[in-house]
């Protein structure tokens, strides 16, 4: 059997979704704050531009996987599930608040301490560890899918 163009999409799209989250959430987040010349309120500001961007583009990501899955199999893998719970709980929680108070950071007003980096850090890692579990599954089911459609001789026919 040939891999089909949705199994392909689906492993594309997952490991690009890593390599975002490695580059964005694990490397710039931090880096730009070491950048010369980098106040905190223009760091704040470079990255409510780009978490944003990365949400949506994490959104357009996940649309597609989700399409992909659903024609492949009709259904979806759990891991899945916990992914996208995760992007959800992100995108309508936890990005907002910080966005909320990266703006009084920029306004100088005083912010509160709070726990809110640590958590988004926490849901990036689970996210990141279940797109690669995600991404191993999928291409697990490609090998499978090529080996059981590939003839093997039998041992009567090597005799």
């Amino acid at each position: 059997m040939k891999i089909k163009t949705e199994q392909r999409l689906a492993i594309i799209c997952t490991f690009v979704w890593i390599g975002f989250i490695c580059a964005i959430s694990f490397m710039e987040a931090w880096l730009k704050f070491r950048a010369p010349g980098v106040t905190l309120p223009i760091g704040l500001g470079i990255g409510r531009l780009v978490f944003a961007a990365m949400n949506k583009v994490e959104w357009v990501l996940a649309l597609v996987i989700f399409i992909s899955q659903f024609r492949i199999a009709r259904r979806l893998n759990w891991i899945y599930i916990g992914i996208f719970s995760i992007l959800l709980l992100q995108t309508i929680w936890l990005l907002p608040a910080l966005d909320a108070r990266a703006q009084m950071y920029i306004d100088s007003k005083v912010v509160p301490s709070s726990y809110l980096h640590f958590y988004y850090l926490i849901a990036e890692g689970l996210k990141f560890i279940a797109l690669f579990v995600f991404g191993i599954r999928l291409f697990e089911v490609v090998e499978r899918d090529e080996t059981s459609t590939t003839s093997t001789p039998s041992k009567s026919a090597l005799a």
